[in-house]
């Protein structure tokens, strides 16, 4: 039977991934910010990866450590339910429940969602990830985010960031990398199962028909292509607006200025349209909408 977990150290890590603060964290748990530091390298040391970088500016989830937050945060929400309706139900909460493809969710999501809780400190989010079609009359969720044109009559939808696919790869120190699109035949292409067919589409809007679109690395998700392309395992064909704090760091870098722009065929929030907007939906539906806004003006240009 698999182990479960530290569980001190696990309520420490849910909440500074929540608010992405050491701070803030030890505030709300009434310890020290030693205390919440320490108890998450236990964490660390027992799931063996790394959950948090440590950076100049504040705090940032590892990818593996924004899937496990989004993983274990459902838990932690029942957990406070069960304990609600134990208690009476004295201790209520305003819960707003979300789903998201898990490479939106860890890439673009999550880390903007202190800013939410900073504004709506009564809204809990409870956010699960899949790749799915939402099916609001099967799940139960207040809105959802998902991939595709966004022609859906029976609900509310609200576009989000612009898919524009680009290549990229990790910076190659002391060696080119291709110069020409053409020259991606004698790479190693990176791909997710979930956007099978990209390579194809960019491969042929930038006028390479030589090289095999769909020969090389192949991952269940974009958010493993992409982690891939990090290590330096080959070149994957990214959504620019997931990546882009990545090529703004320096870990990625894009080989070549096409960027191939979807259209209308990209991320949407979606709800049902026959149901009443709560007011914690609308104020999330506001929040994000300034979220995307803020993202459109700090997206970076290629090398």
């Amino acid at each position: 039977m698999t182990p479960l977990p530290p569980l001190n150290p696990l309520k420490m890590f849910e909440a500074a991934g929540r608010l992405l603060s050491i701070s803030k964290a030890a505030e709300e748990l009434f310890v020290t910010p030693a205390a919440v530091s320490r108890q998450i390298r236990v964490l660390e040391e027992f799931l063996n990866f790394q959950l948090f970088r440590r950076e100049h500016g504040g705090l940032s989830l590892t990818p593996a450590g924004a899937k496990y937050l989004a993983e274990i945060t459902p838990l932690f929400m029942a957990l406070r339910e069960t304990t609600n309706a134990a208690m009476g139900g004295g201790y209520r909460r305003r819960v707003l429940r979300i789903r998201s493809p898990a490479t939106f969710a860890v890439r673009w999501l999550i880390p903007r969602l202190a800013g939410f809780h900073q504004l709506h400190p009564g809204i809990d989010v409870q956010l699960t990830a899949s790749a799915a079609p939402l099916d609001f009359s099967r799940e139960d969720i207040d809105a959802g985010i998902e991939l595709g044109d966004g022609h859906w009559p029976r609900l509310i939808v609200q576009k989000l960031v612009p898919n524009e696919l680009v290549p990229v790869m990790a910076p190659r120190a002391g060696a080119t990398g291709p110069r020409e699109p053409r020259e991606l035949a004698s790479e190693t292409l990176l791909h997710s199962l979930a956007r099978i067919d990209d390579w194809a589409l960019w491969l042929r809007a930038a006028g390479a028909p030589g090289v095999n679109a769909y020969q090389g690395m192949k991952y269940e998700t974009s958010l493993l292509s992409y982690q891939a392309a990090v290590e330096g395992h080959g070149v994957a064909m990214a959504q620019k607006a997931l990546v882009e704090k990545d090529l703004a760091e320096g870990r990625l870098v894009m080989p070549f200025g096409l960027a191939l722009d979807r259209g209308d065929h990209t991320y949407y929030f979606a709800s049902p349209r026959e149901r009443e907007e709560s007011v914690e939906l609308a104020a999330f539906r506001r929040w994000l909408a300034d979220a995307v806004a803020a993202s459109s003006t700090t997206m970076p240009s290629a090398l």
